[in-house]
């Protein structure tokens, strides 16, 4: 039986080891209170782990990037290995090992952007490029991109709503605000946990004037 309490977490800093995976920062996390952490339950067929990370592949890897401040919910899944050696094309999709070279197509590299929350039992497929600040709905199926500050849900994943308008979006993008200097991002923090932009905005620029002057 499980014996971690529901509040527990992992910071994906502190416990990714797979080679493979990139996480940015130091605050990213994963709600791991009933499975068996973010590496052995939800990253999935990546090689690279400690049984598979001698392993001499005739293909490149795609890598999984993780952003800062990604919030990943229990039980979500980062399906990783390409096709899984199907070929959709072929007229047999059984991984017959004569022909696993031919078999394998890499799906490209999975990127969760800076501030994303994917939720509980959220699946997220090979290849899938997730924007920054975009919000994945418990249990989705996310199948293809998804865009800045969007939230989307269902399977497959559709858009549902965006959380601030088109002009807000494209100003909180050129903000940057995840890649400041963790001094700055610290004492913006009562902006930034707010949803007034104009204030956001211009405290930055007397941050940065003041730093200037």
């Amino acid at each position: 039986m499980n014996q971690k309490h529901w509040s527990k977490y992992e910071l994906l800093h502190e416990v990714v080891q797979n080679p493979n995976i990139h996480i940015k920062g130091q605050h990213s996390y994963y709600s791991d209170c009933w499975d068996n952490g973010f590496e052995q339950s939800v990253v999935r067929y990546l090689q690279g782990d400690e049984q598979s990370r001698d392993w001499q592949l005739a293909w490149d890897v795609d890598q999984l990037y993780i952003g800062d401040y990604v919030c990943i919910g229990s039980e979500a899944v980062i399906l990783m290995g390409g096709n899984h050696t199907h070929r959709m094309d072929w007229f047999c999709l059984y991984p017959f090992l004569e022909y696993i070279e031919e078999a394998y197509v890499g799906k490209g590299d999975t990127v969760i952007g800076d501030g994303a929350w994917v939720g509980m039992r959220a699946f997220i497929m090979p290849g899938v490029k997730i924007g920054e600040g975009a919000v994945i709905a418990a249990n989705s199926v996310v199948i293809k991109d998804v865009e800045p500050y969007s939230i989307v849900g269902g399977n497959p994943a559709k858009p549902i709503n965006y959380r601030f308008s088109h002009d807000v979006i494209t100003e909180l993008l050129a903000l940057k605000i995840y890649d400041w200097p963790e001094e700055k991002f610290t004492a913006l923090k009562r902006f930034i946990c707010g949803s007034d932009f104009v204030a956001l905005k211009n405290a930055s620029q007397k941050y940065d004037q003041r730093l200037i002057s």
